[in-house]
């Protein structure tokens, strides 16, 4: 809520129990939470299934091997992909100065999964020398530590003509049109559009696209689509030229970045 609000109508913030603490969310398949926000930094971490945030810079997708980052006051909204394990840390913002207005993307060592999944088992106003008070510390240091992920975000343009194009785009992936082709189509110059894609989404059409290929994959394949079935669907000519388009970008194999 903005200070303005807060001021005029008395809504006070409302601090956690504890400075740092750990929720469990478990939901089914197509679950959605509708849009909200924080006044807290939140972890988001899928230990099973996978999980799409939208936000308004973009659409992110989380296997069970990143955690996002969502800083305090974003708008955000929660799609689960298959049965989803979420579990969620929320930080008061002076426990971790390291996080911004901007959201993003970490990869989950071992250590941290456990240090996450340890402080389930106690409640959320824990003692204070007790088990969960003792792991924050190192909860926090390998925070701040982790490796970011690139490339993580769908950027979305908020150029009239660039969404139409986007949106005609996710709807058919497999499309391979150059863009002349699209400038034929929403009749803006090739030009215009590759300039308004580097300004708008910091990409260029073809990065864009590759990128809004590779979260298609991604979706499919947790929803346990064979790798042919999603390589064809993405216009690939077969599973091996889509899955080496996937290591080059991703750095692994489609099938060990899901895995659990």
């Amino acid at each position: 809520m903005d200070h303005i609000w807060r001021n005029k109508y008395g809504a006070g913030y409302r601090r956690l129990p504890r400075p740092v603490v750990v929720r469990a969310y478990d939901y089914g398949d197509g679950y959605r939470e509708i849009w909200h926000a924080h006044e807290q930094a939140q972890l988001l971490y899928a230990t099973n299934g996978v999980l799409r945030v939208l936000t308004t810079e973009g659409s992110w997708l989380l296997p069970p091997t990143h955690a996002m980052w969502v800083a305090p006051g974003v708008d955000h909204e929660l799609h689960a992909v298959g049965k989803v394990a979420l579990r969620s840390g929320y930080f008061e913002p002076e426990v971790v100065p390291w996080v911004h207005s901007q959201c993003s993307l970490i990869e989950v060592s071992g250590l941290l999964h456990e240090l996450l999944l340890g402080m389930l088992d106690e409640p959320l106003e824990y003692a204070p020398e007790g088990r969960s008070a003792l792991i924050v510390p190192l909860l926090l240091r390998c925070l701040e530590q982790a490796t970011q992920v690139r490339k993580s975000v769908l950027p979305l343009p908020q150029d009239r003509r660039l969404r139409q194009l986007c949106e005609q785009l996710m709807g058919a992936p497999h499309d391979d049109s150059s863009l002349d082709g699209w400038s034929d189509r929403i009749g803006v110059s090739a030009r215009t559009l590759a300039r308004l894609f580097r300004d708008e989404t910091g990409m260029t059409f073809g990065q864009w696209r590759q990128h809004m290929r590779i979260a298609e994959a991604i979706y499919r394949l947790a929803q346990q689509e064979p790798v042919k079935q999603v390589a064809a669907t993405l216009g690939y000519s077969s599973a091996a030229a889509f899955i080496t388009m996937f290591r080059k970008v991703m750095g692994t194999t489609p099938q060990k970045y899901l895995r659990t």
